[in-house]
Order: C-alpha cells, then sequence, then structure tokens
C-alpha cells in the first residue's frame, strides 16, 4: 500500500496549488472544457531500490503533470506561453528540492528541482509537462 500512500501525499500536495485549475486524474473520467486549461497527472514509479539488507527498500518514481492550455488566440487572456509557463513554475514552486510530504504513514521526498519540458501543440491546445522525481523510504 506504500504507492497509494505516495500518491495520496503527493496528488494532494498538487491539489493545493492556487489558483486552483481542474486536473484530469489518473483512471477517473474527465471531459475537458473548450477553452479552459487543465492539468493531467499521472504517478510513474519507477523500480524500488534495495539500498541494504533487510525488510525496507526506497520506492522512486516521478510525478508527472502535463499542463494544457488553449492555444493562443487573439484577445484571450491565454495567448502564448506565459500562463502554462506560469503554472508549471507554480508547481516547481510546490515540490522544491529536499520538500517532504507525508500520507499514510509514508513520506515522500523529492529529490530534484521539477523539470519543465518542452512544450508542444496537442489538437487544440498547447501542452507544457512537468516532471517531479521523488523518493519514499519504505
Amino acid at each position: 500500500m506504500s504507492l497509494a500512500a505516495i500518491r495520496s501525499a503527493l496528488e494532494g500536495a498538487l491539489n493545493t496549488i492556487t489558483p486552483a485549475i481542474a486536473t484530469a486524474w489518473e483512471n477517473m473520467p474527465y471531459t475537458p472544457t473548450t477553452g479552459v486549461p487543465f492539468q493531467q497527472a499521472f504517478l510513474l514509479p519507477a523500480q524500488p531500490d534495495n539500498i541494504e539488507i533487510g525488510p525496507g527498500y526506497v520506492e522512486q518514481g516521478i510525478l508527472a503533470v502535463n499542463l494544457f492550455y488553449p492555444k493562443g488566440v487573439q484577445g484571450s487572456s491565454y495567448l502564448g506561453a506565459a500562463p502554462a509557463t506560469a503554472r508549471a513554475a507554480l508547481i516547481r514552486a510546490k515540490f522544491p528540492f529536499g520538500a517532504s510530504f507525508s500520507s499514510g504513514g509514508v513520506t515522500v521526498n523529492i529529490i530534484a528541482t521539477p523539470e519543465i519540458g518542452p512544450a508542444r501543440p496537442e489538437d487544440d491546445r498547447y501542452m507544457v509537462p512537468v516532471r517531479t522525481r521523488w523518493r519514499a523510504h519504505i
């Protein structure tokens, strides 16, 4: 159940960022609203690390958040890259290197500054990926 606690800790923290935007959570139905930004969140577990002999191990992985903003339209408050870039900066500020988040008796540590990837067009949206690397000693 450690991955459930990790998911709860990281998704809970993501959900506290203000201003809030709609989130398409993993394995939950979501229909985007035309012209309105949203984010997709995924927990990407990696191979556990057995750093010592014994019952403990380290879960590790990435919290992947894809930001989807309407493509720039003249007269829109979402013109250009600035709104998506600003939201990516808010995620980076929420999950700085060395931060920790807890749930269900598990503490999740952020092990690197979140990566803001290159943007790309996706259908009628401008998408910016943000990747946050984490570890949790179990």
